[in-house]
C-alpha cells in the first residue's frame, strides 16, 4: 500500500509540475524554471508587449517612459495598476528594490555594453533578463530588421509566461491585418526614397538597416535611404542625407523637441531646400512607440 501511495503521489507530482521553458535572448539561452510572477519593463513599447499579453498581473512595474514619453490615455489605463519605478534607465538598486524576479529590457532600451544593469549583474540578484530582438545587434551579429524581430519577442514572453496561445494569436492577427492592409494598397511604379529623422540637428540620428522602420518602411513598398547603414539607431552628417534626397522623410515623435518643430527645422533650412520631401511637404509623423518595436508596428499602418 505504502508503494502505490508513493507511486500515486509522484504521478500527481508530475502532473502539477510546470516544464521548464528555454529561449534565446540575442547571444543566451535563458531558462525558466516557471513563469516569472514580479517582472519590470522597460520603455513605452516593450511595456504594450506586455500590456497586449495580458502580462500586469505578473508585473510589480515599469520604467523608462516617462523621462521621454507620454502615455497616451490607452496605454495610461492598461498601466494604471503599476509604479513607474525610475523614469529614465533603471538602476540595479531599482529593480532590486522592487523585488524583481524579471527584466525585460534591451540594448539601449533600459541597458547599456558595460553598464551596471545586464543580465550579467542581474542575475546574482534571482533577475532573469529578456532581451529585445532588435537590440541583439548591439552585441553580436543578426539580420537586417524585419516585422519578425516583433513577433519573435511576443512568441517568446508568451513561452517564458505561459501565455503561448494567446502570443500566437495576437502574431496571426498582426499578420492577417498586415497583409489585407498591403493587399489595398496601389501598386508603385518605384519604391519612395524615404528618411527616418529621429532627432538632432547639428547631425541627423536616424534608423539604418538594424532598427525596426527599416523593416516597416520595406513592407509599405519603400526604401530607406539609409539601408545600407550597418546601425540600428545611429547618427549620420546631412550631406548623406542630402546626397540620397528623400522623397518622404518619416519623424519620430518623443522628447523635448517635438515633431512640428523638426518638420519646421528642415523646411526653414537652406541646405534641405531641394530635396523632394522637402520641395513637396511630404513628411509622415511616427510617435515613438509606432517607430520601435512593439505592437504599433502593424496598427500604426491600419
Amino acid at each position: 500500500m505504502k508503494l502505490i501511495n508513493a507511486t500515486f503521489a509522484a504521478i500527481l507530482l508530475a502532473s502539477t509540475a510546470v516544464a521548464q521553458t528555454t529561449v534565446q535572448s540575442c547571444d543566451r539561452e535563458v531558462t525558466f524554471d516557471a513563469p516569472p510572477t514580479a517582472a519590470v519593463s522597460n520603455d513605452i513599447n516593450l511595456t504594450e508587449m506586455m500590456l497586449v499579453l495580458g502580462l500586469t498581473d505578473r508585473m510589480v512595474g515599469y520604467t523608462g517612459i516617462s523621462g521621454w514619453n507620454k502615455l497616451d490615455a490607452e496605454m495610461r489605463a492598461g498601466v494604471d495598476q503599476l509604479p513607474e519605478l525610475s523614469a529614465q534607465y533603471p538602476s540595479k538598486e531599482v529593480l532590486i528594490g522592487a523585488d524583481a524576479d524579471f527584466y525585460f529590457a534591451g540594448w539601449n532600451y533600459g541597458m547599456r555594453v558595460g553598464g551596471e544593469v545586464t543580465p550579467e549583474t542581474l542575475a546574482p540578484f534571482g533577475i532573469d533578463v529578456y532581451e529585445l530582438t532588435e537590440s541583439c545587434i548591439q552585441i553580436g551579429t543578426k539580420g537586417a530588421a524585419s516585422m519578425d524581430d516583433m513577433y519573435n519577442d511576443l512568441r517568446n514572453l508568451g513561452k517564458i509566461f505561459d501565455v503561448q496561445d494567446r502570443a500566437e494569436a495576437l502574431i496571426a492577427g498582426y499578420e492577417a491585418e498586415l497583409e489585407a492592409f498591403l493587399a489595398d494598397q496601389p501598386q508603385l511604379p518605384t519604391p519612395p526614397r524615404v528618411f527616418v529623422y529621429d532627432s538632432g540637428e547639428d547631425t541627423a540620428f536616424t534608423a539604418g538597416r538594424y532598427a525596426m522602420p527599416n523593416a516597416m518602411i520595406e513592407v509599405a513598398g519603400g526604401v530607406n535611404i539609409m539601408n545600407d547603414f550597418d546601425k540600428s539607431w545611429a547618427t549620420v552628417g546631412w550631406e548623406a542625407v542630402v546626397e540620397r534626397n528623400p522623397e518622404i522623410i518619416i519623424i519620430v515623435n518623443y522628447g523635448e523637441v517635438s515633431a512640428a518643430q523638426k518638420r519646421a527645422f528642415m523646411l526653414t533650412n537652406p541646405a534641405f531646400a531641394e530635396l523632394d520631401a522637402v520641395k513637396n511637404d511630404r513628411f509622415v509623423v511616427l510617435e515613438y512607440v509606432e517607430a520601435t518595436p512593439g505592437p504599433r508596428n502593424i496598427n500604426c499602418g491600419t
